[in-house]
């Protein structure tokens, strides 16, 4: 994947992020992420920076989704 690419894929996941905590109200694991101490604003960062951002990131975001699924059902939003 080109760096450009993982910076695109960091940004939404990012969003994922947000969405995920506004609409439940839960807080993504962050300790991971923080420690990278990569934005998806920061296009300075090498590749290998973001690449470890995206997994970070991710993982924080499934692991709170596998916490939530074992916790409580959040009901499906209604078009």
């Amino acid at each position: 994947m080109k760096k450009q690419e993982l910076i695109h894929l960091h940004g939404l996941l990012a969003q994922v992020q947000n969405h995920y905590e506004e609409t439940t109200g839960n807080e993504v694991e962050h300790d991971e992420y923080e420690r990278v101490n990569v934005r998806p604003t920061s296009i300075h960062m090498s590749k290998d920076d973001h690449k470890d951002a995206v997994f970070a990131l991710a993982g924080g975001i499934t692991s709170s989704f596998g916490e939530e699924e074992t916790t409580e059902h959040v009901p499906a939003a209604a078009d």
